[in-house]
């Protein structure tokens, strides 16, 4: 199964929360970050296969447009595995074991 990023930056918060909610209803996607970037900017991320982070953002982008400003949309297929290792996106422990040619680190559990 390839993978996905998808993102939607609104202008406003309650913008986000709705495309987030519509995305994750949408589709069998995770919601892995959000970000304030200032000015009333934020952005939700999501990570899932390439269709199903699809069908979440078009969702996301019809919620958000209800009560808010969509800025920008975007999905990135297949991302490299260093996306995860630099950026904050629910996969970072994962991302650095492969880039080593490990599985990653896991956590003791108890």
């Amino acid at each position: 199964m390839a993978e996905a990023l998808g993102m939607i930056e609104t202008r406003g918060f309650a913008a986000m929360v709705e495309a987030s909610d519509a995305m994750v209803k949408a589709a069998k996607v995770e919601l892995v970050s959000y970000e304030k970037t200032g000015g009333g900017y934020v952005t939700a991320v999501v990570r899932g296969d390439v269709a199903a982070v699809k069908a979440a953002v078009e969702a996301g982008v019809r919620g958000a447009e209800k009560v808010g400003e969509v800025i920008s949309v975007h999905v990135i297929a297949r991302p490299h595995v260093n996306i995860d290792v630099v950026l904050p996106l629910g996969r970072k422990e994962q991302a650095e074991g492969e880039m080593r040619g490990g599985e990653g680190r896991r956590r003791a559990a108890g």
